[in-house]
């Protein structure tokens, strides 16, 4: 695979800036040296986004969506085509579908229906984990690891490194298993707990460096789900922490 692009930032870091002004958020997103953007919401006002992140320079490396809802998907992939994307990541599925062999059989299928569906619309389909995919276990290994095996060989995966590590799951060796079905990544850092908030990437205490160096992912994200500064400070110091340790690059996506 080719080097990765250059970081995005996973706008839900920056929601309630988003709720006030999106306008200048994201021009000050652009400002800080980022050139893509994933978004949580293309079903709300997608024209309107589009038209705001292309004042601003932005383009879409992905979109969250509700893509597995039979009632919501049409909107989202049309929403997510708006917006210039190509693929449409399910951020989220409760824990109770990865607690045993036949509800992960149901997600799963639930899942492959969805990509399926994607692929009518030009789109790709993935999955984005939190800690209870990992420290969950089905058959001795991480419910997530176990439902690779049973998705379509298209449906990829969007790993965060940081809730992998926070379900007991070290974040290389997990990207090193996965290969080339982690074609997305979330990257944050802190404290590598539930219970406090998180910093700029380089400043806790993931092993950044080892995790993207084990990363043979399309797109490095960076997210911060809760922090306890200024946020869009800490993007920019996230973003000024990699490309100042040759972790990334910085030009047009």
């Amino acid at each position: 695979m080719t080097a990765p692009n250059p970081p995005a930032v996973q706008l839900y870091t920056l929601r309630d800036r988003l709720a006030q002004d999106r306008a200048a958020t994201l021009r000050a997103v652009a400002g800080l040296g980022y050139r893509a953007v994933e978004p949580f919401d293309v079903v709300t006002d997608p024209a309107g986004l589009r038209a705001d992140l292309d004042a601003a320079g932005l383009t879409v490396c992905s979109v969250h969506a509700p893509a597995l809802d039979p009632d919501t998907r049409d909107a989202a992939f049309a929403g997510a085509t708006t917006v210039g994307a190509d693929t449409v990541i399910v951020p989220f599925q409760p824990p109770e579908r990865f607690l045993d062999a036949a509800a992960l059989r149901d997600l799963a299928a639930d899942l492959n229906a969805a990509a399926a569906a994607a692929r009518r619309r030009g789109l790709r389909l993935g999955y984005h984990n939190h800690d209870f995919e990992l420290s969950t276990r089905i058959d001795g290994r991480p419910a997530l690891e176990a439902l690779v095996d049973l998705l379509d060989p298209d449906v990829l995966l969007e790993v965060d490194v940081y809730w992998a590590a926070v379900g007991g799951v070290a974040a290389p060796p997990l990207l090193e298993r996965l290969g080339d079905r982690a074609r997305y990544l979330h990257v944050k850092d802190g404290p590598v707990n539930r219970e406090e908030p998180m910093t700029a990437v380089g400043s806790g205490r993931m092993p950044i460096a080892r995790v993207l160096a084990a990363s043979r992912a399309e797109w490095h994200i960076v997210e911060l789900d809760h922090c306890a500064g200024d946020v869009l400070t800490a993007v920019g110091d996230s973003l000024d922490w990699l490309v100042r340790n040759d972790l990334a690059g910085v030009g047009e996506a």
